[in-house]
């Protein structure tokens, strides 16, 4: 039997940097369609669920779900990892892609091609990027991981530092030594015994920053939706041209510093 491929898209209200993003408006829409809508595109998907939490401050996202018909859960505040093992075990999800709420632009060729990585060659865990000491190659905002049920199950299980509860995978590749196989591909077996492989683009454009943390990033994005009118069918190949031909777009969010797996809210901390 085909495996049932299911993508949980995670966001909440309470973003410690720009609060409510996921329903800012870009070009008509809420961030958060734009991101479903988007990531519904890849055919390697069986399902599409958008997980938020259960605070009261995500009860208006939980509205706006039911009334736009968008499949939700909502789950554990700061306990990520929690989040995504309980939705994909809810809906019975073999492989398990995460995507978050604030890549207005992720692509789902991309969301494709990780996936179709995963299933395969029978790795526990695929990505487009990791976090330093890795490079990445594709630009911030166009993430993807992919991973197994019986993968994410373990994570779930054995995971206690508070960055593997939070940012929710990188139990996964953690301490990994990967080798590469070609200009595209790297691969490797973590210390706790994961299958990893890390896909990358033949040209390096991991400086480009096209997701949303700050107001600064929300204006570009919506910058970029602008000069397509409003589309979102644009490939991420047509945002690296756009860029390339207007110099001035990047350099809206060009000083905003990326977050690292180092930086927990401190929130969670307290709760």
């Amino acid at each position: 039997m085909k495996p049932k491929v299911v993508a949980i898209i995670q966001g909440r209200m309470s973003s410690s940097r720009l609060p409510g993003k996921i329903l800012a408006d870009i070009a008509g829409q809420p961030m958060l369609t734009r991101v479903f809508t988007r990531t519904s595109r890849a055919t390697t998907l069986d399902e599409v669920i958008f997980a938020t939490t259960t605070d009261a401050s995500d009860d208006p996202v939980a509205e706006y779900c039911d009334f736009s018909g968008i499949p939700f859960t909502r789950g554990n505040l700061f306990d990520v990892l929690d989040r995504y093992y309980q939705a994909a075990k809810d809906a019975k999800a073999d492989v398990v892609v995460r995507i978050t709420a604030d890549c207005p632009v992720i692509d789902p060729e991309l969301i494709d091609n990780v996936v179709n990585a995963l299933l395969e060659d029978e790795y526990d865990f695929v990505c487009n990027r990791l976090p330093p000491p890795w490079t990445r190659t594709y630009p911030i905002g166009l993430d993807v991981e992919a991973c197994t049920f019986k993968a994410l199950k373990k994570a779930w299980k054995e995971a206690k530092e508070p960055q593997h509860r939070e940012h929710a995978m990188p139990y996964f590749y953690e301490g990994v030594q990967l080798t590469t196989v070609n200009r595209q591909l790297q691969t490797g077996t973590s210390p706790r015994g994961f299958n990893i492989a890390l896909l990358q683009h033949t040209t390096d454009f991991g400086d480009y920053r096209w997701t949303v943390d700050t107001p600064e990033d929300l204006e570009f994005m919506r910058q970029v939706y602008a000069r397509f009118d409003g589309r979102d069918d644009f490939t991420w190949k047509e945002v690296l041209d756009l860029v390339h031909d207007n110099p001035e777009l990047p350099k809206i969010n060009a000083d905003v510093q990326h977050k690292t797996l180092k930086d927990i809210d401190k929130r969670a901390l307290k709760s």
